[in-house]
């Protein structure tokens, strides 16, 4: 299977997915392995980026939904979609090293935006990407996503999310019109 292959399934995770959700994870945002891809954040943060126990309360949850690309057992990208006071939110977007840029991510993305206005009739979809990250912002904005000018703390001190390298961080809020 190439990742440039339109027909590759997604779908909704369940949780016999969970293993292979955390170490894609993992392996997409840090450590070394990570730097294969181009999308890495080993040098903003240490530590995990998930762990069992997050990904197995975003599948159990009503208001989340995780969608996993790939055949059969194997995971080669997910992400997730979710809903709070109204607003959908897109984010845990992985996609294994080493196969990114062959078009996963933006057909995963596309698969994201049909589920939000499909099960949540979403009329836009919001996320928040590390503001130091700007060729993800870039790539982003080039798939119609749009800054709104909000900034989030990074979330210090709260290690399920990583150890910080950087006292900088901060989130920026891109979100998009979806038809």
């Amino acid at each position: 299977m190439t990742t440039t292959d339109r027909t590759v399934p997604v779908r909704v995770a369940g949780i016999a997915d969970l293993g292979n959700i955390v170490r894609l994870v993992e392996s997409a945002y840090r450590g070394e392995g990570s730097r294969a891809g181009w999308t890495t954040e080993a040098d903003l943060l240490a530590g995990q980026r998930t762990d069992p126990d997050m990904v197995r309360a975003l599948l159990v949850s009503a208001h989340d939904a995780i969608l996993v690309a790939g055949d059969g057992t194997e995971v080669l990208g997910c992400c997730t979609v979710s809903v709070r006071e109204g607003r959908v939110g897109f984010g845990m977007f992985a996609v294994r090293p080493g196969t990114q840029g062959g078009g996963l991510g933006r057909l995963l993305l596309g698969e994201a935006e049909r589920y939000a206005r499909e099960r949540w009739a979403a009329t836009q979809l919001e996320m928040t990407v590390i503001a130091q990250r700007a060729e993800l912002i870039a790539w982003y904005e080039r798939r119609g996503y749009v800054r709104t000018g909000e900034t989030r703390e990074f979330p210090y001190g709260d290690e399920r999310f990583g150890r910080p390298l950087r006292d900088d961080l901060y989130l920026v809020v891109l979100e998009k019109q979806l038809g």
